[in-house]
């Protein structure tokens, strides 16, 4: 959590981002969220892709506020704790440049 604290806006990793954030119902499934880790949770959503993922993080989904609660998240910090939760959950995708 230091090192997400540490990072200012627009530099976090995805890993950072979804330590400060994501992880308190990413992490648990908490409120319906898709888990870290469960390919049965996230596998029908990586049918929309990236930019389905981060169009939903972007607006907020269900329960989720928009960013994640985090106002500060870039649309690409956004995107990398997206790729990151996705990767470690057997998804495949790509870490945007």
């Amino acid at each position: 959590m230091a090192g997400a604290a540490a990072a200012g806006a627009g530099s976090r990793t995805g890993e950072q981002l979804v330590q400060s954030a994501c992880n308190a119902c990413h992490g648990t499934g908490a409120l319906n969220a898709p888990k870290i880790g469960s390919a049965g949770d996230w596998g029908p959503r990586l049918g929309k892709g990236l930019d389905g993922l981060l169009k939903n993080a972007v607006n907020g989904i269900r329960a989720m506020p928009p960013k994640g609660g985090m106002a500060d998240a870039t649309d690409k910090e956004l995107a990398r704790a997206i790729v990151y939760m996705a990767n470690k959950s057997g998804g495949s995708l790509k870490e945007p440049k």
